[in-house]
């Protein structure tokens, strides 16, 4: 029994300590489905205001997104009140409609690109909102209810050195 529990361990560990980039990883769930008045939100504190950081968007989704792509509103608050908001555009499928992303359920997380080598030259706490602006070819108004995203998350790391 102790040299299972040892095992358990050391395999936690491992897991957490292999990701030595990360600074900042968070994930909320997203109910049946992501309402298009739905806004999910993070609130981050940087460890420093000196060095470079890249920031991520993370999903995770299954096979009942049915969308070659997907469109974000990212918007970050800064703790002084500046606000810069991006509308970001993501290939979430190949050509063949095969999902992209890791994974060998049916549920693929993608780890999305937002901004690289960020500096938080504010001290304080940052706020960053993300909300999806879907549509449909053809149609105005937007996707009301976004089904096949399970969970959306941000993520903070430390550039990885060049060698």
């Amino acid at each position: 029994m102790i040299r299972n529990s040892a095992v358990v361990l050391v395999f936690i560990f491992c897991l957490v300590s292999c990701d030595e980039n990360r600074v900042f990883d968070a994930y909320k769930s997203v109910p049946n489905a992501w309402h298009k008045d739905s806004i999910i939100s993070f609130k981050i504190n940087p460890p420093d205001t000196i060095n470079p950081y890249n920031l991520f968007v993370n999903l995770r989704n299954t096979n009942a997104y049915k969308y070659n792509n997907l469109f974000l509103i990212v918007e970050m608050t800064f703790p002084h009140g500046k606000t810069i908001t991006d509308t970001l555009e993501y290939k979430m499928a190949d050509p063949s409609g095969k999902l992209l992303g890791t994974g060998v359920t049916d549920t693929k997380e993608n780890k999305l690109w937002y901004k690289e080598s960020v500096v938080f030259d504010e001290a304080g706490t940052y706020e960053v909102n993300i909300q999806h602006a879907m549509r449909e070819s053809g149609k105005v108004n937007g996707v009301i209810a976004l089904e096949g995203i399970t969970d959306v998350g941000f993520r903070i790391e430390k550039p990885k050195p060049i060698n």
